[in-house]
């Protein structure tokens, strides 16, 4: 670690359970985030300022102006631009050092595949159901730790799902991809602003606890925030042994 980065970092490596030490594994480590919206947003600007070594950013939107309400890393004179860029510059902004990878695509299996497999950690920050399930059959496959938020009208959640841990769910023990629930999209339902700035940075919380190996993540936990009365309500979840994604993987 340089002069300037001890420098940079020095609150963090100030922390006991942190250190140099994790603040090396930090600047080390890889995250892929699926999502430059709502959620993606403050995910991707603390990963950055944290000093994550390398971020995949995910998304094959473009910045319009009903986006800035809430996603906070896009600016009025970014609007047309494609979401990871305008990600990537906003990232770039805070902390030069990190080195981004912005993909606007959308991602599918294929390139979910090549992707997860690269990564220390996986984000999923995106806004519908079939990408989510995508994400998770990714992360099983490669056995990659997924840290998975939502927010919609004043209602958020978040989890970890760990394939590394056997006693951790997957997302489909918990949200079964069969049937899949109606579509809810902010465009016609709303958000509260602030919820996705919290539940996104609770998501670059445990990512980064991942990625450094301190403290215990919520896998086998999902916590629910009710904004309207600001109530966290946590709940255990354990694996379906009939789970149709994980429960093969597993037997192998």
């Amino acid at each position: 670690m340089t002069d300037e980065q001890l420098l940079r970092y020095s609150r963090h490596i100030l922390l006991q359970e942190l250190g140099i030490e994790g603040q090396d594994k930090i600047l080390q480590g890889h995250a892929l985030v699926i999502g430059a919206g709502g959620l993606g947003s403050p995910v991707a600007l603390y990963l950055g300022s944290a000093g994550v070594g390398h971020i995949t950013l995910v998304d094959p939107d473009s910045v319009d102006a009903t986006n800035l309400q809430r996603q906070i890393a896009h600016t009025l004179d970014r609007i047309g631009q494609f979401k990871v860029d305008s990600a990537l510059e906003a990232i770039q902004a805070i902390n030069p050092d990190v080195r981004v990878s912005a993909i606007a695509e959308r991602a599918d299996a294929s390139l979910l595949d090549r992707l997860v497999a690269q990564a220390d950690v996986v984000l999923d920050c995106c806004d519908n159901f079939a990408t989510r399930q995508a994400v998770n059959r990714a992360c099983m496959q490669h056995k990659k730790p997924l840290v998975s938020g939502a927010a919609i009208r004043m209602d958020g959640q978040i989890s970890v799902f760990d394939p590394r841990q056997d006693s951790s769910p997957c997302y489909a023990c918990v949200f079964p991809p069969e049937p899949a629930p109606p579509e809810i999209r902010c465009a016609t339902m709303g958000v509260f602003a602030p919820l996705v700035g919290i539940v996104g940075t609770m998501q670059a919380a445990e990512a980064l606890k991942i990625l450094s190996g301190i403290g215990s993540s919520l896998a086998g936990r999902l916590a629910m925030l009710d904004a309207r009365r600001m109530v966290w309500s946590d709940m255990r979840v354990g694996r379906n042994p009939q789970c149709p994604v994980c429960a093969p993987l597993r037997a192998n």
